[in-house]
């Protein structure tokens, strides 16, 4: 018997029994479904954060106090910090480390900014007229702080957008004198429209000069440096350089730590990486739950067509054959329900974010062949042992079946 023969005799046997062979497919179907699923969402959240850590700048090298441990993942920074950095820290860098586009000194804290009867707490940053650049943040209206600025430790302050909006509302923000602890601050610039990133709402930020800020907070150290190389390729480099000029200028001490972007950027794609991998595995669980199910139907499949078995062994069919049409009908249970979870699973997949704009997908290629490729092998695993024991029924009691 040739295979078209064989598959529309295995067809027709599928199609006889409509319920149950839907119910057998339904295990396969949601594993599918669920495999595309979950990767997808964990391809979607990798690309989500890469696009969002890239989108603050590139080539990054953030410098903090305290030496942490170089292995073992993220620790808080020791307390036996010789040093802190200091402004002339940055201004050094800027001056030696030729590999250096940039050396932003920053300052963080929080506090109360009011004007008139409004007020709302929020994040302080003080840093340079190069933050801006070096953190992909631009002014929508006036102007940033400007090294002149800096210098003089002048009160100005550029407000993020909400900030503004909620102060201000549809009145101009710009030469406006606010209170920011108690300081009067008067306003130079409003920043342009950015949003929430990596659960930080940038528009909920004012900025001020890392000096004023440094008064501000009563501190002579700094929070971080913020420093950036034209290249990818320049930051090992730029790493040597940093700690050569700093271990100098703090008694011969390595009491500071370098990330680079791209060392984060690895760790939480590795993270997401081994995450959706578990979440694939733990999906793949429910398509071997469908392949048992294949299985059974199968067994009963065999007990029911005893008689037909005989009947076809008795007019010359060899053991092959009738091993080759359940089989063919296992695959064909777990093939099609390979390609409705397939289809179920992308649907799924790309009507996410129009309903949870927080949480991205991407549909990727290799997720829907290593799922359609499992479901098959499952229905070939599944499926040889009632096919053997289907050929290998003797066709004289097969006949004698009731």
């Amino acid at each position: 018997m040739n295979f078209l023969e064989t598959f529309r005799v295995a067809f027709e046997a599928i199609l006889s029994n409509k319920v149950r062979s839907g119910l057998t497919m339904l295990g396969v179907i949601i594993g599918v479904m669920a495999v595309i699923l979950l990767v997808s969402i964990g391809e979607g959240a990798r690309t989500y954060i890469t696009k969002e850590l890239t989108g603050l700048g590139t080539n990054l090298l953030i410098i903090t106090p305290g030496k942490t441990s170089t292995s073992g993942g993220f620790h808080p920074p020791s307390a036996g910090t010789v040093r802190k950095l200091t402004y002339d820290d940055s201004l050094a860098l800027r001056r030696r480390a030729w590999l250096l586009t940039d050396a932003v000194p920053i300052v963080f804290g929080t506090g109360k900014i009011k004007y008139k009867n409004r007020g709302r707490d929020t994040s302080i940053i003080g840093a340079t007229a190069e933050f801006s650049r070096v953190r992909n943040l631009f002014v929508d209206i006036g102007a940033f702080m400007s090294q002149g600025d800096v210098d003089a430790k002048a009160k100005v302050v550029v407000l993020g957008r909400r900030v503004k909006d909620e102060l201000f509302g549809e009145e101009s923000a710009l030469g406006k004198v606010v209170r920011l602890a108690d300081a009067r601050y008067r306003v130079v610039g409003v920043m342009r429209k950015k949003g929430t990133s990596l659960g930080w709402d940038i528009d909920d930020v004012v900025f001020i000069p890392v000096t004023s800020g440094q008064e501000l907070f009563d501190t002579d150290g700094l929070f971080e440096i913020l420093a950036s190389t034209p290249r990818a390729e320049d930051v090992d480099r730029a790493i040597l350089q940093i700690k050569n000029i700093l271990i100098r200028r703090h008694a011969h001490k390595e009491d500071f730590t370098i990330q680079t972007q791209g060392a984060i950027l690895e760790t939480m794609t590795t993270i997401l990486g081994v995450l959706t991998a578990v979440l694939g595995g733990i999906a793949g669980i429910s398509l071997l739950v469908g392949g048992i199910g294949i299985m059974n139907i199968m067994l009963v499949s065999v007990r029911e067509r005893t008689r037909e078995i005989g009947i076809r062994k008795a007019l010359g069919a060899r053991n092959r054959d009738i091993m080759a049409q359940f089989i063919v009908e296992a695959i064909t249970l777990s093939g099609a329900g390979g390609v409705i979870g397939i289809f179920t699973g992308v649907g799924l997949a790309l009507a996410i974010p129009l309903f949870v704009t927080v949480l991205p997908t991407r549909v990727s290629a290799w997720s829907i062949i290593m799922a359609f490729t499992f479901s098959v092998a499952v229905g070939v695993f599944f499926g040889v042992y009632p096919a053997r024991k289907a050929a290998l029924q003797d066709p004289i009691q097969a006949l004698r079946y009731e």
